[in-house]
């Protein structure tokens, strides 16, 4: 069997869920990490049976031959440096979620990407779910009839000592924006892919609670071009945290999901109770008031999927071009609550690719 060897760069919380995810594919080898603070990757390499095998300097780790592959576990903001940095190198990328924190550096990834001709995939976990294929799949086959709604609730619980935790947190140059673009951006993704484009949009987005120059607290209102209408909230500033929802319903009948547990299933011909929907779901919601409580199963499924593609030089199952939608949507809202809630069309132009509040 073919292995693809990754380095991992950025050793910060979420590159432990990755190197967990490298470890449990066969197809896959954890060779290398790089992070600039030098004790840091030192301590992370000890930690993963790596030896010295660790680098402060990027460059130097991506020169290596006995690496094929990266994953990125970056600072938001910085994701395109270095996966462009990747791409010239001849490493195929799995980029951690939003892909990068504005239109025109996404584009450019895409852009190095395809003319390196590598593979880049975003991470977005909550596609590999069962319950979300299942429900996906009720979508898409029209079991619901006609789409009337599709709503994404986000209600996530995010302490001051998580956002002082790093300096790059709740920054707009670095992370992007708050509640959205960090934690809500999964759930955005997770919308988009059971109920296809939006139309417009228009939205509120505030600082309500956290001491931030970014929003704690979204909501907005979707028109889907399927004619379907919808409702997104997103925060980090509720007691407690609730995690994510999502309830999509039809003139035919209705499905809903919380984590990753199927919560309504109601539609005729269906021959499952809405007990057995739920038997059949993976693992457990953990992240809603901890983001240190996230396994590695969907990033496993990741790693897999990038190695696959790799072997079969084929497209990933989440392209760059795909990951980038959520960060578009993201950005949509963010205008639309600039000015003053107004209807926002899509798609937007780089000049509307700004911050969400003042």
């Amino acid at each position: 069997m073919e292995t693809i060897r990754f380095g991992v760069i950025g050793c910060g919380n979420i590159s432990r869920t990755h190197a967990n995810a490298i470890k449990g594919v066969d197809a896959a080898e954890l060779v290398a990490c790089c992070d600039v603070v030098e004790e840091k990757a030192a301590s992370w390499a000890e930690e993963f049976g790596l030896g010295d095998s660790y680098h402060r300097d990027l460059d130097e780790m991506l020169a290596r031959d006995d690496i094929q592959a990266v994953c990125v576990c970056t600072p938001s903001g910085l994701h395109s440096q270095h996966a462009i940095a990747a791409a010239q190198a001849g490493k195929h990328i799995l980029c951690e979620k939003p892909l990068d924190v504005t239109l025109k550096k996404i584009d450019d990834m895409i852009a190095a990407a395809d003319a390196y001709n590598v593979k880049m995939a975003g991470v977005f976990q909550r596609r590999t779910y069962d319950s979300t294929k299942r429900v996906r799949e009720a979508v898409r086959t029209g079991k619901l009839g006609k789409l009337v709604i599709g709503d994404c609730y986000q209600k996530y619980f995010r302490s001051h000592e998580y956002y002082a935790s790093g300096d790059w947190r709740a920054t707009w140059d670095l992370d992007g924006g708050g509640a959205l673009m960090n934690q809500g951006v999964h759930g955005i993704d997770l919308i988009l892919h059971l109920m296809g484009p939006v139309k417009r949009v228009s939205a509120m987005a505030r600082r309500l609670v956290r001491n931030i120059a970014v929003e704690d607290t979204a909501v907005a209102i979707l028109e889907y071009e399927n004619g379907a209408l919808g409702v997104m909230e997103g925060t980090t500033s509720v007691t407690p945290g609730s995690g994510c929802e999502v309830a999509i319903s039809g003139d035919n009948g209705t499905v809903g999901l919380s984590g990753d547990t199927i919560t309504q299933w109601k539609f005729p011909g269906s021959e499952e109770t809405q007990a057995e929907a739920e038997e059949q779901t993976a693992e457990a919601e953990g992240t809603a008031s901890d983001p240190l409580a996230l396994g590695a199963t969907g990033h496993t499924e990741h790693i897999r999927d990038l190695c696959q593609a790799i072997i079969e030089d084929r497209e990933p199952a989440i392209p760059g071009r795909e990951a980038r939608k959520a960060v578009e949507l993201i950005k949509a809202i963010y205008k639309s609550s600039r000015e003053g809630g107004t209807t926002v069309e899509l798609p937007l132009s780089y000049v509307d690719d700004g911050p969400g509040i003042d």
